[in-house]
């Protein structure tokens, strides 16, 4: 198991309710699924459409139970956002 930080930004930091927290996860599919873990439905939802890098590497369209977690590393959940 990896250990790291989640790094929640806008509309994810409001429904996180926090700006970071630890994760303990081999893979991104399982730190989310942690993350998600008695939070409401609409923190699901964010993080359904949000973008995700994992140590500045954009995760893309891979699906998250595939990217592996280093250990120390960072991920950042960044929802949709408007504007320039």
């Amino acid at each position: 198991m990896a250990k790291g930080l989640i790094r929640y930004w806008a509309a994810a930091r409001a429904a996180a309710g926090t700006t970071e927290e630890p994760f303990d996860a081999t893979t991104l599919a399982e730190a989310l699924a942690a993350a998600a873990a008695g939070r409401g439905a609409e923190f699901g939802r964010v993080l359904a459409r949000s973008s995700y890098l994992v140590d500045g590497a954009p995760v893309g369209t891979r699906d998250p139970a595939s990217v592996t977690l280093p250990d120390g590393g960072t991920v950042e959940v960044l929802p949709p956002f408007a504007g320039g």
